[in-house]
C-alpha cells in the first residue's frame, strides 16, 4: 500500500501530512507516494515530522484521490466517484482530505489545472495554447477562475513583467540580506535572505519577462528607511506599493498594514475584521504570499493560542522582528 508525503519546491524538504512547520504556498507543492520517490527527486526528510515514521490508511486514500484529480483536473469527477475511490465516506473524505491538503478535491483540481496553465505561460505559450492544453472550455472560465489563483489577468501573468523595468538593490540589513525591487509606480518585493544570489533568482523567476536590472542608487531613499524602520528608528513606513493581489488579499494586507507597531493580532481578529471569521487558512495564506515583508507587516499576525504559527523568511526572523518592536515601544 502506498503512502502519501509532500516536498517543498523552495526548501526541497518532503513531510508527511499534518507536519507542524508552516503550510507551504500551493504551487510550491508536491505530492509523492513514497519516501524514496521524494528522495529520488532531491528533497531530504523533515526532521519535525519524520515522515519515514508509518502512515495512516486514510493518507493512503488521499494519495490515490490527489493522483486521480491530478489526471482528471479537467473534468474533476464527483466527491461520490472519489469517496469510492478513497473508500471512505463523503463527510470523511472531505475532512481527511482539507486537514491533509488545506483545500476541498474540487479547489486541489483547480489548483492543478491553474498549475498547468502557469507552465504553459511561463514557457512562453500563447494564452489561447495555454488555456487549451490546460484544459479550460472557454476562455471566460479561465479568466473567471485562473484570475483568483494569478492576481492579475492570465495575459498579464503571461507577460511575466514583459515591458516592466524594475531595478533592485540587495544591501545588509538586521534580517541578513535585504533585497528591495521596485517598478516605476512603487516598491514590488522586499525579500529577506542569507544569499544575494538566491534572492535575485527569486525576483527574476517571479517577473520571468521584466527588464531587471540591479541598480542601488535610484532605491537608496527606501532602502534606508526600511533599515530606520528595523532598527526601531523610523516606526511609520511610507513607502509606494505596486503589488497585485486578489480582492481578500488586498483587503487582508490592508488590515496588517493597519497594526500598531509592536502589537500582535491573530489569524482569527484579521479573519473577522475581513468580514470572513472563518477564513483563517486564507488569511494565512494571504500572510504567505506577502511580497512587500515589512512593507506589509504580516510578521505581526500570531496564532489564537499565542505561538508565533510561521513566516515565509523564516520564523526566527519573525522573533526577531517582534522582539526588537517591543523593546523600543518598551523604551519609549
Amino acid at each position: 500500500m502506498q503512502s502519501m508525503f509532500y516536498g517543498v519546491t523552495s526548501t526541497k524538504i518532503y513531510c508527511r501530512p499534518g507536519c507542524p512547520s508552516r503550510r507551504p504556498k500551493p504551487e510550491n507543492i508536491r505530492y509523492f507516494a513514497s519516501c524514496d520517490e521524494a528522495e529520488g527527486s532531491g528533497f531530504r526528510a523533515c526532521k519535525r515530522c519524520h515522515p519515514k515514521e508509518a502512515v495512516t490508511r486514510a493518507e493512503d486514500a488521499i494519495l490515490r484521490v490527489c493522483r486521480h484529480l491530478e489526471a482528471n483536473a479537467e473534468e474533476p469527477p464527483s466527491l461520490a466517484v472519489l469517496s469510492r475511490l478513497a473508500r471512505l465516506s463523503r463527510f470523511h473524505l472531505l475532512r481527511e482530505f482539507k486537514k491533509t491538503t488545506g483545500m476541498t478535491p474540487r479547489g486541489y483540481a483547480a489548483l492543478c489545472r491553474v498549475r498547468e496553465f502557469k507552465k504553459g505561460l511561463k514557457a512562453g505559450h500563447s494564452v489561447t495554447r495555454a488555456m487549451v492544453d490546460a484544459g479550460y472550455g472557454s476562455s471566460s472560465r479561465l479568466y473567471e477562475k485562473s484570475n483568483k489563483e494569478l492576481g492579475m489577468t492570465p495575459r498579464a501573468y503571461r507577460n511575466g513583467g514583459l515591458g516592466e523595468r524594475i531595478r533592485f538593490s540587495v544591501v545588509n540589513s538586521p534580517l541578513g540580506k535585504m533585497l528591495v525591487a521596485a517598478t516605476g509606480k512603487g516598491v514590488c518585493a522586499t525579500r529577506f535572505g542569507d544569499k544575494v544570489d538566491e534572492l535575485e533568482r527569486s525576483l527574476k523567476y517571479e517577473f520571468p519577462f521584466a527588464d531587471i536590472e540591479r541598480d542601488d542608487v535610484p532605491l537608496m531613499s527606501w532602502v534606508e528607511q526600511l533599515n530606520r524602520h528595523l532598527t526601531g528608528e523610523e516606526r511609520a513606513l511610507k513607502l509606494p506599493l505596486d503589488i497585485r493581489a486578489t480582492v481578500f488579499q488586498r483587503k487582508v494586507w490592508d488590515i496588517l498594514t493597519k497594526i500598531p507597531y509592536g502589537e500582535t493580532r491573530t489569524y482569527s481578529e484579521v479573519a473577522k475584521e475581513a468580514g470572513r471569521p472563518k477564513a483563517v487558512r486564507a488569511v494565512a495564506n494571504a500572510c504567505a504570499t506577502n511580497p512587500v515583508a515589512v512593507a506589509v507587516p504580516c510578521h505581526r499576525v500570531v496564532r489564537s493560542d499565542g505561538s508565533l504559527g510561521g513566516y515565509r523568511w523564516g520564523l526566527s526572523r519573525k522573533v526577531q522582528l517582534l522582539e526588537a518592536e517591543r523593546a523600543v515601544v518598551a523604551q519609549k
